[in-house]
């Protein structure tokens, strides 16, 4: 391969993590095993401020909830969002891994696929609920869109069963 550009430039992985289990155990596995493989390389942990069972948004448009009330709750989904990177941060850390973390709003699989874009994502880590057919046929798969969508390597890490 000649004339290889990014040779010496590091390599970027994202684990783009929620508050579930099989969430942790993906960044726990990209931990345990792409990481020690080199030092050359970028880690970022990345979530969604997902939108969805936030009815006031709605409230919002038609003018039924009162400002404070539509705020507040915004500002509690930053908080839990920020919390929940805060403690992905620490994990990494415990594995010698300085991570820089990410989050945005809107729909997971979008702005999942919107990252790996703005941030030269060269592999993109995510974990499996291991829904069933008839739940991803109703609520969709993140790991199954993003397979599809991402202009990057996909490893979707399953959990073992318990």
């Amino acid at each position: 391969m000649e004339g290889r550009s990014d040779a010496g430039k590091k390599k970027v992985v994202m684990v783009a993590i929620d508050d579930s289990d099989c969430s942790h155990h993906a960044l726990l596995w990209a931990l345990e095993n792409l990481c020690p493989a080199g030092t050359n390389s970028r880690f970022l942990v990345f979530s969604v401020q997902s939108l969805d069972g936030f009815g006031y948004v709605y409230a919002a448009s038609v003018g039924q909830a009162p400002p404070e009330l539509i705020q507040g709750l915004e500002d509690n989904r930053r908080k839990l969002a920020l919390a929940l990177l805060e403690k992905a941060k620490g994990i990494c850390s415990d594995h010698g891994v300085d991570a820089e973390v990410l989050t945005e709003v809107g729909d997971p699989k979008d702005q999942i696929c919107k990252a790996v874009e703005d941030h030269g994502v060269q592999l993109l880590v995510l974990g499996s609920h291991s829904r069933g057919p008839i739940s991803r046929a109703f609520l969709g798969s993140v790991s199954n869109y993003c397979v599809h969508n991402a202009k990057c390597p996909v490893l979707v890490v399953k959990k073992p069963p318990a």
